[in-house]
């Protein structure tokens, strides 16, 4: 820290002549109209001197040269330290509470040298504090900074906490300042050169957010927040929110606002529709100023699935378009949809100044990453002009190779299945490869999908041998949809391919890698089926070194050729994986199959039923209450 430019009769003046009492404090200190005097009559060099060689040691810079302005101060906090004293009151605390051994004794093996520091400040440590509720100011010599400051930590003996650290003197004393200004911020009249101040770069932030230079309003944001400024809270928490989007953020009555209503209260019911704790949501919202029914109907959609981010004019309809592309699993082409529409992004009102409401759109919030997060932040939008950034990459990679990559297997991914059928629309599929009636479900988080139960869509129950899943339905760039299920059982003797049910209007591949074997270096088990106008052209199911094939396969997707037993089995599934992406133009998103919403439905078993004469064996595992 450089205290060289820092002027203490400046900065303690100001702090005297904005000083107003609290709502919750008389406005004089002796009843007489006598304006509180927060300081005292600099100490003199002497004084100061005489201190130092009481204490033994010379105090720290900005301590000198405070004490030399004001000898004391009264720091108007509402718990913690009240005032601090002068060169008379000031001595060692020499810890009278042994803080010191409790501190140690909770040291690691390794500890960390913060904390070691912590730990032996009891013992060391100047108190400045005369008056506070069992609270602490200590300067700790043993913990000073290139430029000669002590750290001043605070403890509050009541909350149970650890000390809060500052690196110095004058940082404590800004801080103390910047809550005196927090304390008063919502009184009317407390207006003063600091407040028009921060409110003109609340402003400014503003400003240079819409315009894409977010990374400039965060500071200018974070400081007017720390002195409590209106708005301040709102727009730092937007871009906070999208650089983070995973977290929660509280947006307090902003979310009453009409204009942002429809933007923020989403985003609000996201926590309770996850968790539950209705009642007290609602209550909260309607303290707000938020309508109980309009609460209730936006938690409620949140919850079932249903809604749907849908803000006004060219914005909107662009999200509509990259709705539609993403629940089909093109979550980079509706990434780009976006991208290409945010500059018209409208703001509904001048404290919103980012499309935050996207955030809660449950198929269109999972394609928000950090990247892609900053990547709005730095588009200029709403009618502001800048240089444009450069596109984030896409996150799907070409294929399925990514299919043997060590994060899909276990989670999200234990083996997989898929039936691919070439032009058709992907809500067909249901039709095609389920049983009467079967329909989609609405987008499902995927992470979820290996806890969804099978459903029987209105028709009989599973019977044990039937292998029926849940899979996940979507299209590809390729013009070829899907049924994916990540979580099959093993492939067996009565399989049956629905290639051909599923080819009645062109092409249909199917694709099963069983789940890996228990066994250290177990086989690999892999089965291909490819029909067309209902007719299986050619398949080839390798279990380990055996291989089954029947029609007449393609040279680029012979086994023999693929699944070579000198090579690990890692290999030879990554070898097949490509080739079919070469050969066939099969593809799958990753992104959405890990980490997006896709819609569901309950395929019919690929297991036949067995025939007379032939058994089977099932396990079937029932949890008893004791």
């Amino acid at each position: 820290m450089n205290d060289a430019s820092f002027n203490w009769p400046d900065f303690l003046g100001r702090w005297q002549q904005e000083w107003v009492p609290r709502d919750d404090e008389d406005d004089d200190d002796d009843g007489a109209g006598t304006p509180v005097r927060l300081g005292a009559p600099g100490a003199g060099e002497g004084a100061i001197a005489a201190a130092e060689a009481r204490l033994g040691k010379r105090l720290p810079p900005s301590y000198r040269e405070f004490l030399a302005v004001s000898d004391g101060w009264n720091v108007d906090q509402m718990a913690g330290v009240y005032r601090l004293g002068g060169v008379a009151d000031i001595g060692w605390f020499q810890d009278p509470y042994d803080l010191a051994q409790l501190y140690e004794e909770n040291l690691d093996e390794d500890p960390r040298e913060e904390d070691v520091l912590l730990a032996g400040m009891w013992r060391r440590a100047l108190q400045l504090e005369t008056e506070s509720d069992a609270s602490y100011a200590l300067l700790d010599p043993g913990d000073r900074g290139r430029d000669g400051e002590w750290a001043l930590y605070v403890y509050k003996g009541w909350s149970g906490e650890f000390p809060e650290r500052y690196e110095s003197f004058r940082a404590y004393m800004e801080a103390m300042y910047r809550g005196f200004h927090g304390r008063r911020a919502g009184m009317p009249d407390f207006v003063n050169a600091t407040t028009r101040t921060q409110d003109a770069r609340v402003e400014e932030a503003r400003l240079l957010a819409l315009r894409g230079r977010y990374e400039e309003a965060l500071p200018l944001l974070e400081e007017a927040l720390s002195f409590g400024r209106p708005r301040s809270a709102d727009l730092l928490n937007q871009l906070r929110h999208l650089t983070a989007p995973g977290g929660d953020r509280d947006y307090g009555l902003l979310v009453a606002d009409p204009r942002c209503l429809p933007e923020l209260l989403p985003l609000h019911a996201m926590e309770p529709a996850r968790r539950g704790g209705d009642d007290h949501w609602l209550g909260m919202m309607a303290a707000r100023g938020v309508a109980r029914d309009t609460a209730e109907a936006a938690l409620r959609a949140m919850r079932d699935g249903s809604h749907r981010y849908e803000p006004p004019g060219a914005w909107g309809r662009a999200v509509s378009r990259a709705r539609d592309s993403a629940r089909w699993g093109e979550t980079d082409a509706a990434w780009r949809v976006l991208r290409e529409a945010l500059p018209g992004w409208e703001a509904p009102g001048p404290s919103l100044i980012a499309p935050v409401g996207l955030l809660a759109d449950p198929v269109l919030g999972q394609l928000v990453t950090p990247e892609r997060g900053r990547e709005i932040l730095a588009t200029p939008r709403a009618g502001e002009s800048g240089p444009a950034p450069g596109p984030v990459p896409d996150l799907d990679p070409p294929g399925l190779a990514w299919l043997t990559g060590p994060e899909t297997r276990r989670p999200p991914f234990d083996g997989y299945r898929c039936v691919w059928v070439e032009g058709a629309d992907p809500t067909l599929l249901p039709a095609l490869l389920g049983e009467e009636d079967a329909t989609l479900s609405v987008p499902v988080d995927q992470r979820m999908v290996p806890w969804r139960m099978p459903k029987d869509d209105g028709w009989a129950p599973p019977q044990p041998w039937e292998d029926r899943g849940v899979a996940s339905v979507g299209r590809t760039a390729g013009a070829w949809s899907f049924a994916f299920d990540g979580h099959p059982q093993f492939l067996n003797d009565r399989f049956v391919s629905p290639a051909a049910p599923a080819s009645a209007s062109g092409r249909a591949a199917v694709l099963w890698r069983d789940p890996d074997h228990p066994a250290p270096g177990g086989r690999l088990t892999f089965h291909l089926s490819v029909a067309e106008r209902g007719q299986e052209l050619y398949a080839f199911t390798v279990r380990g070194t055996e291989i089954q094939r029947s029609g007449a396969i393609p040279e680029a997707l012979d086994p023999e050729r693929l699944f070579r037993p000198e090579d690990p089995a890692p290999d030879n599934e990554l070898r097949a994986l490509e080739a079919l992406h070469t050969e066939l133009g099969l593809a799958l998103p990753r992104f959405a199959l890990t980490r997006g919403r896709l819609s569901t439905f309950t395929p019919r078993s690929w297991t036949r039923a067995p025939r007379e004469g032939e058994s089977y064996a099932y396990l079937r595992m029932v949890r008893h209450r004791h």
